[in-house]
């Protein structure tokens, strides 16, 4: 029922809703929704697909090179965008889109029109369109850009779905009632409250609901927007965006309040109606959603550090782009882009009648390269005798398949440990997985636990990793609970203390970790540790070794 519902809304209003975030794998399922929402659009609407990595100029349009060579003058070419105009955009693999291409098609969905201002041409063209993201992202935190899922009504987990609802007739009829289609003020405030409840910080989401609600209206063939249409509104654009479980109610204090009828308010609607709007939302949660929520703002934080960093290359790497530069320390020169630098001059450059081009100094545009630095993963483990009591174990078992991660990128790996009265390194950076598992088999554990000095440790080996040209990322195992200071002797306060101002050194040096609290119960102290080393906090208790290494390859890897 919702897929099919999802299609004719869309159908009905597709620039109104933005389109829709389809996350289903290519397959029949897949292609009979695309099916049938040509079906619902009306007849002659443009279709266009845009693959992956497609060029800025082929997307939003600029220099026509080949009519401007011929024509002597600046001829303009408009992109896919606004050859959609009025119709649909089929985003191929939106999970791997980049940020800055989701920002142009943001801004291409709120204006209405594509911009040129670029190589010499200037004007604007229409591009009043509705994108369907097609998402295949494998792992829960694979999924298009923020900026463009702002945008799209809908967020659709595509797994199977009957026979459609509406008939291209009824979707026709209700694009011609839509614009007499109204929402009272009190359905207006009841989703705005709905989106407030469920945590969805972004107004986009209850204009969006609204525009929805008001959809589903036109497609009864009723002019004024229902309870009914608002709970809908509300189960297809908000549950699927929300962050948190909606607050309880308070109780009535006695029979008699819940006894008594609530008068209706000016426009006829009863309190009630929010209550049943927001119920109906919350049941409409995803399974999982607000768990896989907080995973993925984990692995987010980790991965906006500095592992796996980008560096610009001149002759080597992924190429990203062509910029204004000369032809020295090795530079690549790309012709394509500096003809179209030069192509707009031409007919001053040149003398009527004159069949050749004339390039200048100023129109050479290099490419540029981006490379990956090689990372290497700095595993800390606490070893200390609460952490033997505790997880020891099962900390161990999320290290080895984080090792496995780790080798399968080809990363480097090390490994320090901490107990009793000092940190020590039992293994150096090494791409050998065998050596790594063995150091970790021979682990003990048993006695203090050193913190101050495991961080100090851990900061000396990142920054000694870091001057070599890797890219260091440190990943902290312990419960938090420090005991013995940096001279080797015990006490609590002492020991919380140092530990505090080794956390703090180790922020100053802007390196990426993520701290595993391994206790039974998540602790003050550790994530405290976190925030002072300016690391991301995971408790172990709410994620197994599975789901660490999916946050941890998301630190490690940054590619798009």
């Amino acid at each position: 029922m919702i897929p099919a519902t999802v299609a004719a809304l869309l159908a009905t209003d597709p620039t109104g809703l933005g389109g829709v975030s389809l996350r289903a794998f290519a397959g029949p399922a897949r292609d009979a929704w695309l099916a049938m929402l040509r079906e619902l659009l009306p007849h002659g609407t443009p279709v266009r697909r845009v693959p992956l990595n497609t060029a800025d100029e082929r997307l939003l349009g600029g220099l026509d090179l080949a009519a401007t060579l011929r024509a002597g003058r600046t001829v303009a070419d408009r992109g896919i965008l606004a050859q959609a105009d009025g119709g649909v955009v089929l985003l191929a693999m939106a999970e791997r889109l980049s940020e800055a291409t989701a920002a142009r098609l943001g801004t291409v969905l709120d204006t209405g029109e594509v911009a040129l201002a670029r190589d010499g041409t200037a004007g604007r063209f229409a591009s009043r369109i509705a994108v369907v993201a097609l998402d295949e992202g494998m792992a829960d935190d694979e999924r298009p850009p923020a900026a463009l899922l702002d945008r799209l009504a809908f967020l659709l987990d595509l797994d199977a779905f009957g026979p459609p609802l509406h008939t291209p007739g009824d979707v026709v009829a209700a694009r011609a009632l839509l614009p007499r289609v109204e929402a009272s003020d009190a359905i207006i405030e009841t989703l705005s409250a709905t989106a407030l409840a469920l945590g969805i910080r972004s107004v986009r989401a209850a204009m969006l609901a609204v525009r929805a609600a008001r959809c589903c209206a036109a497609l009864d063939g009723r002019e004024a927007v229902s309870a009914e249409d608002a709970t809908l509104a509300a189960q297809l654009v908000l549950a699927p965006r929300a962050t948190q479980l909606p607050a309880q109610s308070p109780e009535a204090d006695g029979p008699d309040e819940q006894d008594a009828p609530t008068p209706p308010d000016q426009d006829g609607q009863t309190p009630e109606m929010s209550d049943v709007v927001l119920a109906a939302a919350k049941a409409a949660i995803p399974p999982g959603l607000l768990a896989q929520l907080a995973l993925a703002r984990a692995s987010r934080v980790a991965s906006s550090g500095k592992s796996g960093a980008s560096r610009a290359g001149a002759r080597r790497g992924r190429p990203i782009g062509s910029r204004r530069g000369e032809l020295r320390f090795g530079a690549r020169l790309d012709v394509v882009a500096t003809l179209r630098a030069a192509a707009p001059w031409q007919a001053i450059r040149c003398a009527p009648h004159v069949r050749r081009i004339e390039i200048r100094p100023e129109d050479f545009r290099v490419t540029r390269f981006e490379q990956r630095s090689e990372t290497t993963v700095i595993f800390v483990v606490d070893a200390s005798g609460s952490s033997a009591l505790n997880r020891l174990a099962e900390a161990k078992g999320a290290v080895e398949l984080l090792l496995a991660d780790c080798y399968a990128r080809r990363d480097q790996v090390a490994l320090l440990a901490f107990r009793g009265g000092a940190a020590s390194l039992l293994l150096p950076p090494t791409h050998s997985l065998v050596r790594a598992k063995r150091s970790l088999a021979e682990l003990a554990g048993g006695g203090g636990t050193p913190l101050a000095a495991a961080v100090d440790a851990a900061g000396t080996l990142a920054d000694a990793v870091r001057r070599r040209g890797p890219t260091p990322l440190v990943i902290l195992l312990t419960d938090g609970r420090a005991n013995v200071a940096r001279d080797g002797t015990p006490g609590r306060a002492r020991a919380a203390d140092e530990a505090g101002q080794a956390a703090r050194i180790f922020r100053a040096g802007a390196f990426t970790a993520l701290l595993i609290d391994t206790s039974p119960k998540p602790q003050p102290q550790a994530r405290t540790l976190a925030v002072e080393m300016g690391g991301t906090y995971l408790p172990l208790p709410y994620a197994d070794a599975a789901a660490i290494s999916k946050v941890v390859r998301g630190a490690v890897s940054n590619a798009p």
